[in-house]
């Protein structure tokens, strides 16, 4: 059973999202993440939030990759 999202984070499992601005660099979110650089996600590049982690973090899946994002850095997207 999925649990409903916390109402701080501002996305569901599911929502498709993009990066306000490119970070510094990138965490995977994987089992051991690790950091990546930027340029694995594009700027205009939609993802979907594939997983909430704590802390206002959500697992982002991309093109390249699966990331760690906190919700502040993303956006929706209007479908």
């Amino acid at each position: 059973m999925t649990e409903p999202a916390s109402p701080a984070v501002p996305f569901a499992v599911g929502s498709r999202v993009r990066l306000r601005e490119l970070p510094a660099y990138l965490k995977s979110a994987d089992p051991m993440p690790m950091l990546r650089p930027p340029d694995l996600v594009d700027a205009q590049e939609e993802g979907e939030v594939v997983g909430i982690r704590a802390l206002e973090q959500l697992a982002v899946r991309f093109r390249r990759g699966t990331f760690l994002l906190e919700a502040r850095q993303l956006e929706a997207v209007n479908s």
